[in-house]
């Protein structure tokens, strides 16, 4: 695994896009640092700019990097968190502006997923996570449902042998509306 979580991280670092197992679908993904990469997802995906993407971290500690005020019930929700979940939160920073919703919030994940976790910390940034398909279409739940034209588009597609932990479904989808509330938009 670890020449493969270092062939990736060179790959992110130069700009590329990859297409790789998450905690829940595959996903496709780059540098979230990156404009230039984050504008290529948006090309490929042929998705609209103005949907913001999901991110991937490794741990809870790399927030403050990419929030400015992270909401107090978020530290207590996120050790007790059982299944792949994504926060929204308010204030994003230290991102490219297509990657943050027009009301300034940015989707946030920390991974469970042993490869992705590695990758990120190799990398030292987070990672965009979008599914792997055109806008529009279902989600592919397997490798095998992802079209040829996103593969082909691909700089680098991460073996399979790394996908053990994938749910196959996405997740959990909660907004933060304050320091002590929040609802969920996806159960």
């Amino acid at each position: 695994m670890e020449q493969e979580i270092e062939r990736c991280a060179a790959l992110l670092r130069e700009g590329k896009v990859l297409l790789y197992p998450t905690d829940t679908v595959w996903g496709i993904g780059c540098d979230a640092t990156n404009e230039e990469a984050v504008a290529a997802i948006y090309r490929i995906k042929q998705r609209n700019e103005k949907k913001s993407m999901i991110i991937l971290l490794d741990s809870a500690e790399r927030l403050p990097h990419y929030v400015e005020q992270i909401p107090l019930i978020a530290w207590d929700l996120i050790p007790h968190i059982s299944r792949p979940t994504t926060f929204i939160y308010p204030t994003a920073k230290n991102l490219p502006a297509k990657l943050v919703h027009d009301d300034g919030t940015i989707a946030i994940r920390i991974t469970s997923n042993e490869f992705c976790r590695k990758l990120i910390r190799a990398l030292g940034k987070p990672i965009v996570s979008t599914s792997a398909n055109i806008a529009g279409e279902p989600t592919p739940k397997t490798f095998e449902e992802i079209s040829p034209e996103i593969i082909r588009q691909m700089d680098h597609v991460v073996p399979h042998e790394f996908a053990s932990s994938i749910d196959y479904k996405p997740s959990r989808l909660i907004k933060f509306l304050d320091d002590y509330n929040f609802t969920i938009l996806r159960d």
